[in-house]
């Protein structure tokens, strides 16, 4: 495991090329151990970076009490295939405090997850950013679950010319098909059966796609006013290019994703669908 700088750099520079990057937070799952065996399919070598970043948390989100399980993140990254573990602290990623200078995300980062948690990710693209440089990495894997995520982090590669292949990979799902996040541990048993909401809308939403946008919306909508004990932050479906609301007369590919608070937990998730009937 690699804490500083310098001791990254050692162990980058001993690794043979090319070189996959994992970002994570910490409170690793089994979501996380696909993206690593992903990159492990992928590059000769596979460095999972653990960083708990302040950047991306609200003055009343849930930093102080995320969980932190370092121990068993080094234990699940070697069993899944990483060859470097990088888990530096805040001091090494900010050795200047909090940055002066940061990564814009730009109206992308303004809708959706951006409109809720406003300056979010302008913290997770700054961190990325910072990330990318660090590892030099030359492949970097990131889980569907998070797509506003995934496509800011496309735009600033291409935007910033960082030479960097992004890949992504499917959400991983519970076995009853509650999408995997480490913040799930913080459901009770009653929010954990509330949860499955999300996924039930998104089915329902899913299979009244051939009928048009208007019905998608209907019918996910249906199912989560159906949950009183979920209080829905937004239920969207949008063009996956440039998060657009799609209009009634839309077909083809889209996006519909879903964010609630379960008990004291925020949720979100995500299906792509393809709206219409292919002879429309």
């Amino acid at each position: 495991m690699a804490r500083t700088r310098s001791e990254l750099a050692a162990a980058r520079a001993a690794l043979p090329g090319p070189v996959a990057v994992v970002m994570t937070m910490g409170a690793l799952h089994a979501g996380h151990a696909r993206l690593i065996r992903e990159a492990r399919g992928r590059a000769a070598s596979v460095l999972v970076t653990v960083f708990l970043n302040p950047l991306q948390f609200g003055p009343n989100e849930d930093l102080a009490r995320y969980p932190r399980t370092l121990d068993a993140d080094l234990a699940l990254a070697a069993e899944n295939g990483a060859d470097v573990v990088f888990a530096p602290g805040p001091d090494v990623v900010y050795p200047d405090g909090t940055p002066g200078v940061r990564v814009a995300a730009g109206p992308l980062g303004e809708v959706l997850e951006g409109a809720s948690r406003p300056g979010h990710f302008d913290g997770v693209l700054t961190v990325v950013a910072k990330l990318l440089r660090l590892t030099r990495a030359d492949l970097a894997f990131f889980g569907q679950k998070d797509a506003q995520q995934l496509l800011l982090v496309r735009r600033m590669v291409r935007d910033l010319d960082l030479g960097v292949e992004v890949v992504a990979v499917p959400t991983v799902r519970e076995d009853d098909g509650l999408a995997m996040s480490s913040r799930n541990r913080y459901l009770t048993p009653f929010d954990r059966e509330v949860a499955l909401v999300l996924q039930r809308a998104l089915s329902a939403g899913r299979a009244a796609a051939p009928e048009g946008p208007s019905a998608v919306r209907r019918a996910a909508r249906d199912v989560l006013v159906a949950e009183p004990a979920a209080r829905v932050d937004y239920l969207a479906l949008v063009d996956p290019h440039d998060l657009a609301d799609v209009p009634e007369h839309f077909r083809g590919q889209a996006l519909l994703a879903v964010a609630a608070r379960v008990g004291s937990t925020r949720l979100i998730d995500n299906t792509p669908l393809v709206v219409g009937h292919p002879a429309d």
